[in-house]
């Protein structure tokens, strides 16, 4: 591999084989074979929405057919028995310190990533994803708790972050001129990753599970070797432009006068704003409402429906048997699988639509429909129409995903362009925060209903009612976002001068260098095929399932 500059093809043999030096691409490069290799990122690591499969077969892995439960069983107790199953609101936690970790990495090796390069950040995010799941496979095997949280929490966590910013940060400066698909095309994949691994873990669990497994670590060892593959083939899949590079006959547009900030906030004084923690308020909001459905949807369907998904309505969870619930389970799984299809959706389609009528208009949108939604869910179910059930949550997981993609475009109306990547990925603690408000609110208060002797039927409709008040805090704080005072906004020099000195200096070359002309090639057509055959598989087992669930 060689580096290209003004002066021509410079060896880069001083370098690692990871080290960016050795990803810039090369003359006749086509910058659409960028973009499948994020998905391979993406689509792995997007997992980490289904995880809710497992939570179910976890919770009875010792006595299989039902939980083996021990009296007054305690976190600690959770974490290190050998004899007692584990609590579901416990193996959520892994889901819980998975999505804490990813926000804080991503806010910390933000920096590390721009320097070392997205080929060995995905090198070191497929051995942290795919390493939690080998990890997590160990913990089952001796039932230990402790060593999943290790896994496919901490160090999963970490694989989570660099996975997630690596693609962003590259897909962002290969299409300048249309940053949003972009961006749009990465995070699509981390909202679609469910989506194919839903479906592939429930098939994995039930050609494993026996009379003496529930085929959970089975699956988790076969996921991490075919996570590992894929992630590997992304991150040396992935080149980056050389300095100076633009796509032919483009050149950066004048600054919109339709933003609402007319300068730039320095990234040291975007959060000592008001705007900052509102929108950080907004992003929590919203995303601990729908991140608490999501890693809860597996049981919840199952819980407030129970027979009457496989035909028979008169038996409620409990009164199935073991053959009975496996049958829930899969639809539940297409569930899972069908939200995330609607997560795909939205990204897309409320990040478009945020163009055309505003971004604090699209969240004013997100938080009235979603208000609503939550409070009618409980009603849908115990009227038993499981179509508006369904129907109710795969709109809310479209504003759910909508926000993660329209957030960015909201940080550069308010705080300018310049430094809105390393804003974003500050914000992005807003996800931490949710990953544990949302998951922990649902499953507590869940096991809390449980306790007192609610029906399964009914243990959702207080958490739907909380999660409606959370998405009011979320409206009013969006209704105070106001543009930047001009105090806080850096001056017209300084932003001339940081630019110049962050472009390499006015000497800096650019050109397009005969890289990423043209469209989809036949090497680009052969890339993009390959990822897409396991997200239409996705798309396919999905609708199969979502229909049994009608």
């Amino acid at each position: 591999m060689t580096i290209i500059s003004s002066a021509g093809r410079v060896p880069a043999a001083d370098t690692g084989f990871l080290d960016k030096e050795r990803t810039v691409a090369a003359a006749g490069f086509n910058r659409w074979l960028v973009p499948p290799a994020a998905l391979c990122i993406h689509l792995c690591i997007g997992m980490a929405y289904g995880l809710s499969v497992f939570w179910l077969p976890l919770s009875r892995a010792i006595g299989i057919d039902k939980p083996v439960s021990c009296p007054n069983q305690s976190v600690i107790g959770d974490l290190f028995t050998t004899t007692c199953d584990w609590q579901v609101t416990n193996l959520l936690m892994i889901f819980t310190i998975g999505i804490v970790v990813l926000g804080l990495s991503a806010a910390m090796f933000g920096g590390w990533l721009e320097r070392a390069g997205p080929r060995k950040a995905g090198v070191v995010a497929a051995l942290c994803w795919s390493g939690g799941f080998a990890l997590s496979a160990l913990g089952v095997y001796v039932h230990q708790l402790w060593l999943m949280w290790l896994g496919l929490g901490l160090i999963g966590g970490v694989g989570l972050g660099l996975g997630y910013i690596s693609p962003v940060s590259t897909l962002v400066k290969w299409f300048p001129d249309r940053r949003g698909m972009a961006t749009g095309m990465a995070i699509m994949g981390f909202g679609g990753g469910a989506m194919i691994g839903s479906p592939l873990a429930n098939i994995l669990i039930n050609y494993f599970k026996s009379s003496s497994s529930v085929g959970a670590w089975q699956s988790f060892l076969v996921m991490a070797v075919i996570y590992f593959v894929f992630m590997m083939i992304g991150a040396f899949g992935y080149r980056v432009p050389p300095a100076g590079w633009r796509p032919d006959g483009w050149s950066a547009p004048a600054k919109s006068s339709a933003m609402i900030s007319s300068g730039n906030v320095h990234l040291e004084q975007a959060h000592k704003t008001p705007q900052f923690w509102l929108i950080w308020m907004v992003l929590c909001m919203n995303v601990s409402a729908g991140i608490g459905v999501l890693a809860m949807a597996s049981p919840m369907l199952q819980e407030i429906f129970g027979g009457s998904l496989i035909g028979k309505p008169d038996l409620g969870f409990a009164a199935l048997d073991g053959t009975q619930k496996a049958a829930i389970a899969t639809i539940a799984a297409g569930f899972v699988g069908l939200l995330s299809l609607f997560n795909i959706g939205g990204r897309f389609f409320w990040a478009s639509l945020s163009d055309k009528i505003g971004r604090k208009n699209t969240y004013y949108t997100f938080f009235i429909l979603g208000i609503v939604l939550y409070a009618l869910a409980p009603s849908f179910a115990h009227m038993g129409s499981r179509a508006l059930f369904v129907a109710a949550f795969c709109v809310i997981l479209t504003m759910y995903g909508g926000g993660f993609s329209t957030i960015p475009a909201y940080l550069a109306d308010i705080f300018g362009t310049q430094f809105v990547g390393a804003i974003h990925g500050r914000l992005l603690t807003a996800w931490s925060t949710a990953g544990v408000v949302g998951p922990l609110l649902v499953g507590y208060i869940r096991d809390a209903q449980l306790q007192i002797g609610v029906e399964r039927a009914l243990v959702y409709d207080r958490t739907m009612y909380i999660l409606a008040g959370l998405l009011v805090v979320g409206l009013i704080c969006n209704s105070l976002i106001k543009p930047v005072e001009s105090k806080h906004q850096m001056s017209d020099g300084d932003t001339a001068k940081l630019k110049a000195s962050t472009a390499g200096g006015a000497g800096a070359p650019t050109g397009s260098f005969g890289i990423g002309k043209g469209g989809l090639d036949v090497k680009a057509a052969l890339f993009w095929a390959f990822v897409c055959v396991p997200l239409v598989w996705g798309v396919w087992k999905t609708l199969e399932s979502a229909v049994k669930i009608f």
